[in-house]
């Protein structure tokens, strides 16, 4: 798949979460509060581990995979935030939801390039409205008849590009880097991005330590 999730589980305890040479986070720490007994915390840190370069602003949408108890929550942790979000399908009790800044998000997907390359994918419409619902389509394809993964997804996530297209010729081969997503063109910027999005974790994660919501660590 062209996105690399973040995961904890399995990470013994006190390791620290790496990616190709600094340190991202204490793995236990994150193992820890993804297990938390209360469901609206658990995903109000999952949401903040995961979308963190979002909520600072740094990157449009970001993708979370949340059970089912926990999507009823998802609007009052957005609440007086400018981040939406859209469930694309659900399975086995899980919803995919990207989460998004609209405006910004609308804005890149309107560009001729992007417009280019959805189109070999029958995307169409005059918005990002009538855009993501082509991507829940072609989603809910993948998990209910087990059609191809829509890797397109990774412009809707921000991914460069060039990198999209190159996971997609490739079959997921030959990438010159492997972080938030795999990298085909220009590794350098990527791997600086990999940091700013690292550090926008770390801060985030350190605000959500200190009692802060996810309506206050979100940038305006």
């Amino acid at each position: 798949m062209l996105f690399c999730g973040s995961a904890a589980g399995g990470i013994p305890g006190g390791q620290q979460i790496r990616r190709k040479g600094w340190i991202a986070i204490r793995a236990d720490v994150v193992s820890f509060l993804l297990a938390n007994a209360d469901r609206k915390r658990r995903l109000q840190f999952q949401v903040i581990f995961q979308c963190a370069p979002l909520l600072k602003g740094i990157k449009r949408a970001s993708l979370v995979s949340v059970d089912e108890g926990g999507l009823r929550d998802l609007r009052e942790i957005f609440e007086e935030t400018k981040i939406t979000y859209r469930i694309l399908g659900s399975y086995r009790g899980r919803g995919l939801v990207l989460c998004f800044r609209e405006k910004e998000l609308e804005e890149y997907m309107n560009r001729p390039e992007i417009g280019r390359f959805l189109a070999v994918y029958d995307y169409c419409g005059e918005g990002i409205r009538d855009l993501l619902g082509r991507l829940s389509e072609r989603v809910r394809g993948y998990v209910e008849r087990g059609e191809e993964f829509p890797h397109e997804i990774g412009v809707f996530l921000d991914y460069p590009l060039e990198d999209v297209r190159g996971f997609i010729e490739s079959g997921g081969k030959r990438s010159f880097l492997s972080g938030y997503w795999k990298v085909y063109d220009n590794p350098a910027k990527a791997q600086l991005l990999f940091w700013v999005y690292d550090r926008a974790k770390r801060s985030a994660v350190n605000e959500f330590l200190a009692g802060k919501s996810v309506r206050e660590i979100a940038v305006w």
